[in-house]
């Protein structure tokens, strides 16, 4: 697995960096046989640390977790303690409902993906109705089941995702709603 551990503004020593590189290989290596690459960012927050992980797998997927401690160590331990437990989860959850046939890629498509300038309080009127777009990228759309995408959007850690349906093939949308529950969007044509 390649790992680049990064400081934010702090430095960072060879004994962390080498510490961080044969935890995560021995950790999240263990429940994957195909490497992946890893950003490990350590920065100061308040009087304390953080620490946020992100691993990219050849697969596709995308795991991530944030650690704060006061200490810098114990910042990286705590993030990946949760790490390795989404791991642990998803990898169980395939055992589980999986466990009849091998799991092939998701196919995907290519959806372009803007990103729009907020509008400033202090800012004039602007020009036109249209939004300012001030980056375009492209983001794969992969055609999961329902479970798949909650896990997916589970190991990334992030609020929401969109994915085709497997079902129907249909755009679908998961999202975090702030009781702590998962909504469902499910656009059939």
């Amino acid at each position: 697995m390649q790992v680049n551990v990064v400081g934010k503004q702090i430095e960072i020593g060879d004994a962390l960096r080498t510490h961080v590189e044969s935890s995560l290989a021995g950790g999240v290596g263990k429940y994957f046989d195909r490497p992946g690459q890893a950003q490990v960012t350590f920065s100061r927050e308040g009087t304390g640390f953080r620490c946020d992980c992100v691993v990219h797998f050849d697969s596709g997927i995308v795991l991530q977790s944030t650690g704060d401690a006061a200490d810098i160590y114990a910042s990286f331990e705590s993030a990946s303690d949760r790490m390795e437990k989404r791991v642990r989860r998803y990898k169980r959850r395939l055992k589980n409902h999986h466990n009849s046939h091998r799991r092939q890629p998701s196919p995907s498509i290519a959806a372009p993906t803007y990103v729009i300038a907020s509008e400033a309080d202090d800012a004039e009127e602007p020009e036109s109705s249209e939004p300012l777009v001030i980056a375009e990228t492209t983001t794969d759309v992969k055609t999961l089941t329902v479970g798949e995408a909650v896990m997916q959007m589970d190991l990334a850690d992030a609020p929401a995702l969109v994915f085709r349906s497997s079902a129907h093939g249909g755009i679908n949308v998961v999202y975090r709603r702030p009781d702590g529950n998962i909504g469902w969007i499910d656009l059939r044509h």
